[in-house]
C-alpha cells in the first residue's frame, strides 16, 4: 500500500491562484473606496441616525418634542467620507496658500 506521507510537496507551490485572489481583493477594495468617496462628493449629507432624519426627538418627560442634539434639528449629518474629503482639501489648501510677512 502506497502512502503520500513520504512526499514533501507544498500546497502553496502547487496552487498559484492565491496571489490572484489577493490582487482582486485589493482591486475590489480600491474600487469600493473610490466609489464611496465619489458618493460623498456628490451627496455629502445623510439622515441623522439618532432622529432618523426627522430633526426632533421625543422629550424625556412628557409628550413634547425637542430638537435632536446630534444634528441640531436639521435631520442631516455629514458622511464620514465627506469629513475625510474636507480634511484632504484643507491640507492641500494650507500647502498652497501664500503666507503674508
Amino acid at each position: 500500500m502506497l502512502h503520500n506521507a513520504a512526499t514533501a510537496t507544498q500546497l502553496a507551490a502547487t496552487h498559484g491562484y492565491s496571489a490572484d485572489v489577493g490582487a482582486w481583493l485589493v482591486l475590489a477594495l480600491a474600487a469600493w473606496g473610490a466609489g464611496y468617496l465619489f458618493l460623498c462628493w456628490i451627496w455629502p449629507f445623510t439622515n441623522c441616525r439618532r432622529c432618523h432624519g426627522w430633526g426632533k426627538r421625543r422629550a424625556p418627560i412628557g409628550r413634547g418634542f425637542r430638537h435632536c442634539p446630534r444634528c441640531r434639528g436639521t435631520g442631516y449629518r455629514l458622511r464620514i467620507g465627506r469629513h475625510v474629503l474636507n480634511r484632504l482639501r484643507d491640507i492641500r489648501g494650507a500647502s498652497t496658500r501664500r503666507r503674508l510677512p
